[in-house]
């Protein structure tokens, strides 16, 4: 079935119609067509376009056409070119000549245009939903960790120990940012097109205030042109799900380097890891490493979809439907991953010797003797060379560095015991730092933030729309 037999006298070529359909990935949008129909036909019902009896049997033919999808029960026709085209004929087929008025005052551009909103909104929020999730994990195991420690590291150099609940929870954070992200895009999006036609509007009485309300829109377009040709909530859902890749990449790549021998900070469940084909030693951190592979995938969606963008003009150009196949793919994607890494941290076993042994350096504690001497009025600059210089000769002549503070007149006993294991990193204080009291008022917050952004989460669930 094609939408233009008046006009073209023939069908389309193979190889065209080969090159040009959309239906083996848009049909995802299925529900979301349907919504954006059953809208619109009210919408012609109040404008009294359709009788009361017209509007009746073509939303009870939608019905009909919804729960062929839920049961698996349509079939696509050879003729479907998308699933904008699936839809309206299979109406037409059980409806007859009230089937097709379903499309009166309406255009695909407008109607995909709809239908990507909708689809954006549940699945963004849907997400967002997975993102609180594995915060939910890094939180629970934040508190399970009470008060084991680890290096923080700066260039990848050990620097000063950090509670492992707060270096959890700097993820938690990040992963805050995302989901605010993600809840203000969804936002931004949710104005309706439909009404906008193929670039112009239209001559009929529809209501667009109408359809848009009914859909659980904010609101309806300005300006027809923009509504058919923006894309620019596509391209901000691929930024916002390209950069939740790179924070969930990082966290793939914190759960390889901790996993190995050389680290040994972690064992991953044998649930969460894989085997060698060849070598029987081998425990893989498969899951880290995919989610840490695919944030490339992300980010190529969105530079693709960028480069498509910048050179089409005013209005509705096919290239806009090269939009759909990378935003699919990275909602599909991030989702996965969501779920895998945050099986991954429920179930990882921490190697809290391991950890603490690594922290215990007496180096780790410079900027605790240092500031030790900031406290008796030293100048700042003048205690970091004093510490420098004493690091530097405990490494070039092999002399332990509790030895020279214990020796040095500035420093002494009351020096030595901040080189003792685990008092470093107790004594950090300050406001969203790594020490105990900061650290618990920090889990109090992470948890006051989780439940503002459930809130703002609420205000999305599916039985709030049509």
């Amino acid at each position: 079935m094609t939408l233009w037999k008046g006009r073209i006298s023939t069908g389309m070529d193979d190889a065209v119609a080969a090159f040009t359909v959309s239906l083996p990935f848009d049909q995802v949008l299925a529900p979301d067509d349907l919504d954006g129909s059953r809208a619109h036909v009210k919408g012609l019902g109040k404008a009294g376009i359709l009788t009361d009896s017209e509007v009746s049997t073509l939303l009870d033919t939608l019905e009909v056409v919804a729960e062929e999808f839920t049961t698996g029960a349509f079939t696509f026709a050879p003729g479907d070119e998308d699933i904008h085209t699936a839809i309206e004929r299979r109406v037409t087929e059980l409806a007859g000549d009230v089937g097709a008025k379903l499309h009166t005052g309406r255009s695909r551009n407008d109607q995909i245009a709809t239908d990507l909103r909708l689809w954006c909104r549940r699945s963004l929020v849907a997400v967002a939903e997975e993102v609180m999730a594995l915060q939910d994990a890094l939180a629970q195991r934040s508190v399970e960790a009470g008060g084991v420690y680890l290096p923080g590291y700066t260039h990848m150099q050990r620097a000063q120990p950090v509670l492992l609940a707060h270096h959890l929870l700097a993820h938690g954070w990040a992963l805050a940012r995302d989901v605010d992200r993600l809840l203000v895009t969804v936002d931004r999006l949710n104005i309706s097109p439909l009404g906008a036609g193929a670039l112009a509007g239209s001559f009929l009485p529809l209501d667009p205030d109408y359809v848009a309300a009914e859909l659980g829109f904010h609101g309806r377009f300005e300006n027809s042109l923009d509504a058919v040709s923006d894309r620019d909530f596509v391209a901000e859902a691929l930024f916002d799900l390209a950069l939740l890749g790179v924070h969930l990449s990082r966290l793939g790549e914190e759960l390889v380097l901790w996993s190995t021998e050389e680290f040994g900070f972690c064992t991953l469940d044998d649930a969460y890891a894989t085997g060698s084909s060849m070598l029987p030693q081998k425990k893989n951190p498969d899951v880290a490493e995919l989610a840490r592979g695919k944030s490339g995938r992300l980010i190529g969606h969105l530079t693709g979809l960028l480069v498509t963008l910048k050179g089409l003009p005013l209005a509705y150009n096919r290239d806009l439907q090269e939009d759909k196949e990378p935003l699919f793919d990275a909602v599909i994607q991030v989702s996965q991953a969501l779920i895998a890494l945050r099986g991954v941290y429920e179930t990882v076993t921490w190697n809290e010797e391991r950890m603490q042994t690594a922290a215990d350096g007496p180096a780790a504690a410079a900027i605790d003797l240092a500031e030790m001497l900031v406290e008796q009025g030293m100048p700042f600059r003048q205690a970091h060379s004093l510490i420098g210089a004493l690091v530097r000769d405990s490494l070039e002549r092999h002399v332990p560095l509790v030895e020279l503070v214990a020796a040095h007149p500035e420093l002494g006993d009351a020096a030595v015991e901040l080189l003792e294991p685990g008092v470093a990193v107790t004594r950090r204080r300050t406001p969203g730092g790594a020490g105990p009291g900061p650290v618990a008022e920090q889990i109090e917050r992470f948890t006051r933030r989780r439940e503002v952004d459930r809130t703002r989460l609420a205000q999305w669930a599916p039985s709030g729309h049509s």
